[in-house]
């Protein structure tokens, strides 16, 4: 962009934002001219992305503001009214600890008003599970949440959701993106005139208390949390979000004894303790696994600000903690459900699980030894919902869903991942494995000899501003102008392309593929590896996932085999991106 063009774009900003915070940060770097900075903030519009509309917090275009959060919502206002012309609409509104959330949710709901759309809110923060939940319940015809998630503390985000308590899929996510690039101006109203025309709404303790019977309602062997569940002693971080309140709650109506680490509790959106509130990441658990040493931990739990997705760490049989990855935590869980479900005889008759594309292939094996259907989708738990909205009209019995990044589903009432049911799924079966003389730990071995060491490695690579977006493209771009013949000598045999919808292997042989479009490809190496790259529909990073596996008699050299390979086919695709920094 050139000056000329950043200056028109600020101005624009600046007569249109509403929050003087945000546009008095333009006018500072207008007047200190500096470019760089005011060239990332409008070379383009925050777009919705796998996880809808996420950014860094700050004036402009390309930022995560009150303009930008009330112009995307004037936009899908326009979307759904459109959608549903002849009917009295209402909308959701949940927000978590972040710095702006309950501003930008208070500002989402009064546009929403302002539309003559009913807006029930949350009067303190809420976990994601439990909007999605509350759509459903209340029956409302859409609902945002105000959040970005397991992000650094300077993002925020803008998830949109439809009827069902689903994200956003096409073709909805484009319709609404095509009607917020038309918004020329945001209705606006009063908090007092919206209340007192009765289109504005708190949503009251009975959600939380339906939300919390539901979830007691899917555990599976509920005579094991009253037989012993106080010999199981849980240590808990919600990692400064919205976790805490449910959890507990959940947990001490189960009888289960739960430590919160005391410095994580509170909801803070400077996450203090933590530099980056994920728990994919063995930092953020570190103060949890110390307070569980000290106190002899069964289990440490974590989830993130929203508390849709849960990590966990167990100690082995010297009292050292060791990471359950996600991938390993949806197997275990996988495993748990289907082996019970055929132990009390209620095993439906088409019984359906579902994985995202990258997450690992163990839980396929899985359910095929149960004779569950497994299916596959893209990234992003907003798939997992529309395949499950697909077997409410093909009669597929839906009985657990997961992805690779710590995102778990066992209830149809929710069409989100949830970390607070993972996390009572988990106790469950923590208290099943140890009636049986074992560890979490120990039944993942057990499962790794039946069906061979399956090991996975995600790797992400950031590129900032609108030269990271080119060589992001353009390293897609290379591969699809000529497809790698190898990664780390092991040659490739197969080719995926979704964006084409192409599948082909290295005979000629070519597939039409059952996948929406999205710019995603994987390659089948002759060993089994799955590799798959595609650029963060939320961050600015392009993404590859490793999936290796292989099958010996002995454990601990299947480990060390596939340790060895990924470690190959890491320094072969860092060189490669290397390549393009250059």
């Amino acid at each position: 962009m050139n000056h000329e063009e950043i200056i028109l774009r600020a101005q624009e900003y600046i007569a249109n934002e509403t929050d003087p915070s945000f546009s008095d940060e333009i006018k500072e770097l207008l007047k200190k001219s500096d470019w760089k900075e005011l060239e990332d903030r409008f070379y383009r519009d925050l777009e919705f992305g796998t996880g809808g509309l996420r950014g860094v917090i700050g004036g402009g275009f390309n930022r995560m503001n009150t303009l930008v959060v009330t112009r995307a919502t004037q936009g899908l206002c326009d979307y759904i009214k459109e959608q549903f012309p002849k009917k009295q609409l209402s909308a959701c509104i949940a927000y978590d600890s972040r710095r702006k959330s309950k501003e930008f949710s208070l500002a989402t709901a009064l546009v929403f008003a302002a539309n003559g759309i009913k807006a029930y809110i949350f009067p303190s923060l809420k976990p994601t599970p439990v909007l999605s939940y509350a759509i459903r319940k209340l029956g409302a015809d859409t609902g945002v949440v105000v959040t970005a998630s397991h992000n650094p503390p300077q993002y925020n985000g803008y998830k949109a959701y439809w009827n069902d308590g689903s994200q956003v899929v096409p073709p909805h996510d484009s319709g609404i993106i095509e009607k917020v690039l038309k918004v020329k101006s945001v209705k606006q109203i009063s908090k007092t005139e919206a209340s007192s025309k009765g289109l504005l709404m708190e949503i009251g303790q009975e959600i939380d208390d339906d939300y919390v019977a539901m979830v007691k309602s899917h555990l599976l062997r509920s005579y094991l949390f009253s037989e012993t569940g106080k010999s199981v002693n849980i240590v808990y971080s919600p990692l400064h979000g919205t976790g805490a309140m449910l959890f507990e709650r959940i947990m001490k109506e189960l009888g289960l004894n739960v430590l919160t680490v005391p410095e994580q509790r509170e909801p803070d959106g400077e996450f203090p303790t933590v530099s980056y509130p994920n728990p994919e990441e063995s930092a953020a658990l570190a103060m949890a696994i110390e307070l569980g040493k000290k106190t002899h931990a069964d289990v440490v739990m974590a989830t993130d600000p929203d508390a849709d997705r849960l990590g966990i760490a167990v100690p082995d049989k010297t009292g050292e903690f060791v990471l359950v990855t996600g991938n390993q935590l949806g197997s275990l869980h996988l495993d748990y459900i289907a082996l019970t479900l055929k132990e009390l005889h209620r095993m439906p008759p088409r019984a359906a699980a579902i994985r995202t594309i990258v997450t690992t292939e163990l839980q396929k094996v899985i359910a095929e030894k149960y004779g569950i259907e497994s299916f596959e989708c893209l990234t992003g738990f907003k798939w997992i919902a529309d395949l499950m909205r697909r077997f409410e009209t093909e009669n597929y019995d839906f009985i657990y869903a997961t992805e690779e990044s710590y995102g778990h589903l066992i209830e149809k009432e929710v069409r989100d991942k949830d970390g607070i049911s993972a996390a009572a799924l988990t106790a469950e079966m923590t208290l099943y494995w140890r009636s049986q003389g074992k560890s979490l730990l120990d039944h993942l071995e057990e499962l790794y000899k039946e069906h061979g060491y399956y090991e996975e490695k995600g790797l992400s690579f950031y590129f900032e501003g609108e030269q990271g977006m080119r060589i992001m493209n353009s390293i897609m771009e290379d591969y699809r102008k000529q497809q790698p013949d190898q990664f780390g000598g092991l040659s490739v045999i197969c080719i995926r392309d979704v964006k084409a919808s192409t599948e082909w292997d290295r005979n000629g042989r070519i597939r039409k593929i059952d996948l929406p479009k999205s710019d995603v490809i994987q390659w089948r190496l002759e060993d089994g590896t799955l590799l798959t790259v595609r650029p963060s529909g939320t961050e600015p990073k392009i993404k590859y996932y490793i999936l290796c596996h292989d099958h010996n008699s002995d454990l601990s050299l299947s480990k060390e085999i596939t340790r060895k390979k990924i470690s190959i086919i890491e320094q072969a695709i860092t060189a490669m991106v290397d390549s393009h920094r250059i």
